[in-house]
């Protein structure tokens, strides 16, 4: 369902299987502790309670590598610290400096610090760096929503954005008077934006703000985005 995980020493757990869950087929069994399994049609399981015993743990941001700033960063610097060194040793062997050294030393020792290129330099200097150290600050990974947490050694899982866009928008096609939907998903808000073209706006509005909060709290998400809902009347065709 587009999920990310990290397997810890506790996963392997899940809806489908853990302690107290049936067989596939669903007969009685005993498990190895001497837990008796039950038959899954004679109860109803709410999401995650299998390990609700565990102590919810908090659920951090998964950082971005951010790869590709770093390695053209490192290029950039690579390469001019190459171009200088090879320039001073040239020097040093009784060689003429490289004329854009030369001239960029003159345009340094001759040019005032109001003179429009400096000011661009340093604006431009400061952006870059300004944007580097808001990389190296801030987790990244926006398209990536953490997951509840059971235990220290619990899965470590992430859900994609556009996944759960899929799911919640199947999940609100089941609602009666339902002709089309719309869902966004962000970090803090998910909108939704649908279309009926019978019953009333006011009881497909409520059905659908209940089927959608409850399938946001099945998605099992560490923070639930806030839900809003917008029904409209269907345009009639001819």
């Amino acid at each position: 369902m587009g999920a990310a995980a990290e397997q810890g020493p506790g996963a392997g757990y899940g809806p489908a299987s853990g302690p107290g869950s049936s067989p596939a087929g669903g007969t009685p069994g005993v498990l190895a502790g001497g837990d008796t399994l039950t038959d899954p049609a004679t109860r109803t399981l709410e999401p995650y309670a299998l390990t609700a015993d565990q102590t919810p743990v908090k659920a951090r941001r998964f950082w971005a590598g951010r790869r590709v700033p770093a390695a053209i960063t490192a290029a950039v610097l690579l390469g001019i610290a190459g171009l200088f060194l090879y320039d001073i040793a040239a020097v040093r062997a009784d060689r003429r400096a490289m004329a854009w050294r030369t001239r960029l030393a003159d345009e340094l020792a001759t040019r005032h610090l109001d003179n429009v290129w400096v000011i661009v330099g340093a604006a431009v200097a400061a952006v870059l760096g300004l944007w580097l150290i808001l990389l190296a600050l801030t987790p990244g990974e926006r398209g990536l929503l953490p997951m509840t947490r059971r235990g220290e050694n619990g899965v470590r899982a992430g859900l994609d954005r556009h996944a759960a866009e899929l799911v919640l928008r199947d999940r609100a096609m089941e609602v009666p008077g339902i002709r089309w939907v719309r869902v966004k998903v962000g970090r803090r808000r998910i909108t939704a934006h649908g279309s009926s073209h019978f019953r009333e706006l006011d009881a497909v509005r409520t059905d659908l703000t209940t089927a959608l909060g409850n399938a946001v709290r099945q998605l099992g998400l560490a923070k639930p985005p806030q839900l809003h809902v917008h029904v409209q009347r269907a345009e009639k065709k001819g």
